[in-house]
């Protein structure tokens, strides 16, 4: 029995959209806690000096913040206490620029953020390593990869996927996933 193009089209979409609906389901389940425990506040004096010190700004409305934003910023400063000065400094100028974005900016950087997270970690690795790759660069082979891209029509931009691909194979190095 030969079955036609497009049954057999129609019996990989329904596949498909079975395999979706069964995973959306899946996963939904799975992200709905059976019994979600409010955090318990964090006292002011239970803090350290060296917390309360990075937190003084909060101390008057502390008792009064939800727990949950109680924790983050604990968690926050804890993190920002464990950095040493050259990574605190860092991390200050990587806020003035995210202050200096503008909110299309910010909303791009996010959805950016979001669709990273969602990649598997081989994926993320790969992502990880192009971007020390690209920031070992001069700013002008940076910006001449910029504008070759940017000017690049999308046959181009294929040709060049494709090379890079083919590289990365030769050094024996995972392609990334076609997009």
């Amino acid at each position: 029995m030969t079955q036609t193009p497009y049954s057999r089209r129609a019996a990989l979409a329904a596949i498909f959209a079975v395999g979706i609906q069964l995973a959306v389901a899946n996963r939904a389940r799975a992200e709905t806690p059976a019994a979600v425990e409010a955090p318990a506040p964090t006292e002011w004096s239970s803090l350290s000096s060296e917390e309360q010190k990075a937190l003084s700004r909060y101390s008057d409305q502390w008792n009064t913040l939800p727990a949950e934003q109680q924790q983050r910023l604990v968690r926050g400063t804890r993190r920002w206490l464990a950095m040493t000065p050259e990574q605190q400094q860092k991390a200050k100028e990587r806020f003035a620029r995210w202050k200096d974005l503008s909110p299309e900016q910010k909303e791009l950087a996010r959805k950016r953020w979001h669709k990273y997270r969602e990649l598997g970690p081989d994926e993320q690795a790969r992502v990880r390593d192009n971007y020390h790759r690209f920031k070992k660069l001069t700013p002008e082979q940076r910006q001449k990869l910029r504008e070759r891209w940017q000017n690049a029509t999308p046959e181009e931009r294929q040709k060049m996927l494709e090379r890079r691909r083919q590289r990365m194979q030769r050094q024996g190095r995972p392609p990334p996933p076609q997009d």
